[in-house]
């Protein structure tokens, strides 16, 4: 038997609850409703929880799914699924039953815990290979999810990990061929991703979290582990509600949230919007803030941090590190230069921008290329598709579909997608899934979807389609149909008929159609 290493330690987010339970067992870890857990009955609940699973069956590297919003229950999986050896797979709440059914029988899960209130999404899928489990999310001993916990022991359960680049979760992206991707995450990446985001944000003991980003979305950035690394509290936030928030942020002194322009919109705007007393940072990924946006938030003492990344990054890769001087600068010009995707985090390598030959393009701000990545924060792997995953690692790079330019000081800025993906309220939508629905409708000849600037959720679908001779079928007939057969938000906002553009071999341009709907704007990603 080898002996094992004085001078290394295999790198697991899950540590940082065994430390942060012994360091701080009396301080508040999670606030939920009128429960609130301390970081001592927040480490017995995850060692119940991977007992438990682990006395059910779960073998090692079986998939364990969760269904669910911000609960303490999912954020207890983080912990307890890869503690037991399993992996994670939290999946996205605002899909369809068609579509959650994919995730489960792709990724093979073994479990499935699932929120009553979302429980009618699975109701038509065949579950009878899979242990179900609800959650009630009241907290009372008969809840069936504490049921499952009480069966199991507070000790701590055999450690399994011998490799930090074991895959600790899988998260779903919606990818350029309809069907999702799983993309595998290892505990080292997520660790690192983690400390990323606690040196990126400034978190610190002190620090309390408010959980207004689905914690579905790359394991929420990471932050389902970064905020427990240093000892800081979780506020759980079942659904996006302004006047909640604003109450929230004031009764629990919240120091921090995520989140897409969208919400913090909707914040600002709420009737409740007011200074606070203390800063509270807010870090904002899928779209840039507006100058007008930016101002609002300084106004109210919320101090932006713009990120950028994808699923295959962990959430953020990159960020807009502010530099002080540009504090003396006119609003418009400071909105500019923050809506910038700014360079790698601290625990990542620097990203690059390439052109078709993956060489560096120049760095004059103009010339456009691919957004390329290497390094820990990069996925693992797509689960079971090896030629995807050799297709986006090409050249030793991780390509990421998204166009920029690349700034003389270094800095990126984003200017178009390569990809078809519209990214709606922080939402990825396929625009290959989208077409694929509507050309299931019987009237339908042909059809091209693109995304198109939304004031409210930065970009939306649009379809264009032409109809089969002879066949007549409305706007909202067509939108109904999408309704039907697909999660509500990657419907299309708006539908046009006609004849499509087309090369001379019948390829439709979809860059007309761009050019159509975004001719107003500089950038044609919003």
């Amino acid at each position: 038997m080898q002996e094992a290493k004085v001078y290394r330690t295999e790198l697991t987010p899950v540590a940082f609850l065994r430390r942060s339970a012994y360091v701080f067992p009396e301080k508040i870890a999670i606030v939920h409703r009128e429960r609130r857990f301390t970081y001592s009955e927040f480490g017995e609940r995850v060692n119940r929880l991977a007992s438990g699973l682990l006395s059910a069956g779960l073998q090692k590297h079986e998939r364990v799914a969760f269904l669910s919003p911000n609960t303490p229950a999912l954020l207890e999986a983080h912990y307890a699924v890869p503690a037991a050896g399993g992996i994670l797979v939290a999946i996205n709440t605002r899909l369809s039953s068609r579509e959650i059914e994919y995730i489960l029988k792709h990724s093979q899960a073994r479990f499935l815990f699932v929120d009553d209130e979302l429980y009618q999404l699975v109701e038509p899928i065949d579950l009878s290979d899979i242990q179900v489990v609800h959650i009630e999310d009241s907290g009372t001993p008969d809840d069936p999810y504490e049921v499952f916990l009480a069966r199991g022991s507070t000790e701590p359960v055999q450690y399994t990990l011998k490799d930090e680049e074991e895959p600790i979760s899988m998260n779903y992206t919606s990818g350029t061929t309809g069907h999702p991707k799983g993309v595998l995450y290892t505990h080292r990446g997520a660790y690192l991703n983690a400390l990323g985001e606690v040196i990126e944000t400034g978190m610190n003991y002190k620090s309390v979290y408010l959980w207004t980003l689905p914690m579905f979305h790359c394991n929420g950035w990471c932050f389902t582990w970064a905020v427990t690394a240093v000892g800081g509290t979780h506020v759980c936030l079942r659904k996006i509600d302004p006047e909640r928030i604003w109450d929230l942020i004031n009764e629990e002194r919240v120091t921090h949230f995520n989140g897409a322009p969208t919400v913090l919109i909707m914040l600002v705007n709420s009737p409740k919007a007011k200074q606070l007393d203390q800063p509270v940072t807010v870090t904002i990924a899928g779209a840039p803030p507006s100058p007008t946006l930016l101002g609002q938030l300084k106004e109210y003492n919320f101090p932006p941090i713009h990120v950028y990344g994808l699923t295959e990054t962990y959430g953020p890769i990159t960020v807009c590190a502010w530099h002080q001087e540009w504090d003396e600068l006119p609003m418009e010009e400071q909105a500019h230069l923050q809506a910038r995707q700014g360079q790698g985090y601290l625990t990542a390598d620097l990203v690059r921008v390439a052109d078709e030959n993956n060489k560096d393009v120049p760095r004059d701000g103009n010339t456009m290329g691919e957004v390329v990545m290497r390094g820990n924060n990069v996925m693992k792997e797509y689960f079971g598709q090896p030629e995807a995953t050799k297709e986006a690692f090409r050249g030793g790079w991780f390509h990421s579909g998204d166009l920029a330019v690349w700034h003389p000081d270094g800095y990126i800025e984003l200017r178009d997608r390569k990809k078809d993906i519209i990214i709606s309220g922080g939402e990825n939508i396929s625009t290959i899934e989208v077409e694929q629905t509507i050309m299931k409708h019987p009237s339908v000849l042909e059809c091209a979807v693109i995304a198109i600037p939304d004031e409210k959720w930065g970009e939306r679908p649009k379809a264009f389609v032409t109809l089969k001779e002879s066949q007549v079928v409305t706007e909202a007939e067509l939108i109904a149909f999408c309704r039907d057969n697909l999660a509500h938000f990657k419907c299309p906002a708006a539908v046009e008929f006609g004849e499509l553009p087309k090369t001379s071999t019948g390829k439709v341009q979809k860059y007309v159609l761009r050019d159509k709907e975004w001719s107003d704007k500089k950038k044609r990603i919003n």
